[in-house]
């Protein structure tokens, strides 16, 4: 079996990653739309001020993302908030959790952030799974939180606190 390397993102990485998210089974767990652009992604990856990307790597192939926001509020700078996708064909393979672990390792060991936040749809069990497992916790329900395929959903909003 071969090893997933997480590695931070790259310019061109861009494509893979608008491949990943045009799939159903990736975007219907996320904000984002169907058919993203080209020039969103490679937008998407420039450097940003306070955010950081991360993708994970199977056999020399992206297979998943994460995306860490760093708050610029100076009372919030503890504080940093991320998304997260992986490729439809490898989800429940280890992508989510190494990609899990290095930034959890980011935010504890080297960018001084004390709470990680996030927010997932309320039938998102995997994903709801996997951030329990690194020691995220439910504070609240956003009620009809976003639009997904003509209904609205709920979302939870969750953090770990270091």
């Amino acid at each position: 079996m071969s090893e997933i390397v997480i590695r931070h993102v790259e310019a061109a990485d861009a494509e893979a990653l608008r491949l990943l998210n045009t799939h159903p089974g990736v975007y219907h767990q996320t904000l984002q739309l169907p058919h993203p652009s080209m020039e969103m992604w490679q937008e998407r990856v420039m450097k940003k001020p306070g955010r950081r990307h991360l993708v994970a790597c199977l056999d020399d192939k992206v297979v998943g993302h994460l995306a860490l926001d760093v708050m610029e509020n100076p009372r919030r700078s503890h504080v940093a908030t991320f998304g997260i996708s992986v490729s439809a064909e490898v989800q429940g393979r280890g992508a989510g959790s190494a990609l899990m672990r290095e930034m959890i390792n980011l935010c504890d060991n080297w960018l001084r952030i004390e709470r990680i936040e996030l927010t997932v749809f309320a039938d998102n069990a995997p994903a709801i799974a996997l951030y329990r497992k690194y020691g995220f916790e439910v504070e609240g329900t956003g009620k009809r939180f976003a639009l997904r395929d003509g209904e609205f959903v709920d979302a939870l909003y969750m953090a770990r606190v270091k």
